[in-house]
């Protein structure tokens, strides 16, 4: 990548490529750090949030992503914190809506479902047309255990308050070793009854919990499959959702199961997406510390041609891949900053 304060012409506004060949099509973005729950294996139960002055505003993070599509990122997904405790952030869904056919595939978001209720139908007349939950237990005490905070008959109710609204619904599921093992299968039948598909994921080293918190929680996916096959029929699918997921269909069922294996099936080869945080830093990687600030580049002149230089210039640093490694029962390649600091 040529150097200097911002490329010139077609080749500022080329679509994104990192090192590898590998095009960025896929933009996350932490709307906020805050949360209404605390999980246990995303952030400490008293957390230091960032003071609101050094968030982006609403029309900044409207003219970042803005910038991205142009760019080729057709899926942008809100993450958080929890998303839908920003402030008025219906306005950014929406002032985010016209770009749908317009260069973006999709708007999504991820959320915890405690506002589901509150905004689902705004959020499907802006067009969302599926969102991903974050669910680890259907135990009402068990629920209560892990988020700290979090009250499970609030979130089931967003989850059909999302599903009434038209909204396709993910169920995301951390597997945690000795916590939701014995949920697998009702899990299942819980979510087929729903018609809801699931996707479980490895919980990942980040944030400071300790090491030992970390290797007790750790439950390998590859076990989670075999308890499975025991039972079921697996297929194999070639569909991506644009994400990290590998989907296998369930022959006696009809469910699609998603697997999310940073872990056990390092999925960095395909990785076709950047987060961007509440602040306007870009990290490249989940798994790796270095970072670009575009608020800096973003506020230094309303010409988007710096802002599009600095996006290109972070994009060509991107990593090959993370180094999260647990298999020596010790953990390698820990983050020291929580989970709801990039927005998963």
């Amino acid at each position: 990548m040529a150097a200097g304060p911002y490329l010139d012409g077609m080749e500022a506004r080329a679509p994104l490529v990192d090192p590898f060949a590998r095009p960025i099509s896929y933009l996350r973005v932490s709307v906020t750090d805050r949360c209404d729950f605390r999980c246990t294996y995303c952030m400490a139960e008293h957390m230091q949030f960032l003071p609101k002055k050094d968030l982006l505003t609403l029309e900044e993070l409207d003219r970042l992503c803005s910038t991205f599509v142009g760019l080729g990122v057709r899926k942008l997904r809100i993450t958080g914190g929890e998303p839908l405790v920003r402030r008025n952030i219906m306005e950014f869904f929406r002032a985010m809506s016209r770009h749908l056919g317009q260069g973006l595939d999709e708007l999504t978001l991820t959320t915890n479902g405690s506002q589901l209720a509150r905004f689902a139908d705004e959020l499907a007349d802006c067009g969302v047309r599926r969102v991903n939950v974050s669910l680890d237990t259907l135990d009402a005490a068990r629920f209560a255990e892990v988020t700290r905070w979090g009250r499970l008959p609030q979130v089931l109710e967003g989850i059909a308050a999302a599903k009434r609204a038209g909204l396709r619904v993910k169920i995301n599921t951390v597997a945690l070793k000795g916590f939701n093992e014995d949920e697998l299968f009702p899990l299942l039948d819980w979510c087929a009854g729903e018609g809801h598909d699931l996707t479980f994921i490895e919980v990942m080293p980040m944030g400071d919990m300790g090491e030992e918190q970390r290797l007790d929680q750790y439950w390998a996916l590859s076990d989670l499959r075999r308890r499975l096959e025991q039972r079921f029929t697996l297929t194999p699918l070639a569909e991506r959702s644009g994400g990290p997921a590998r989907y296998v269909r369930i022959e006696e069922t009809g469910q699609k199961i998603g697997f999310i294996t940073p872990l056990t099936h390092n999925f960095c080869e395909s990785c076709n997406r950047v987060r961007l945080t509440c602040t306007g830093e870009l990290f490249m990687c989940l798994g790796q510390e270095d970072r670009a600030d575009l608020r800096a580049a973003l506020r230094a002149s309303p010409d988007d041609a710096p802002l599009r230089a600095a996006i290109h210039e972070a994009i060509a640093r991107k990593p090959k891949g993370h180094d999260f490694d647990y298999s020596r029962r010790h953990v390698t390649g820990q983050m020291p900053r929580y989970m709801s600091h990039t927005g998963g």
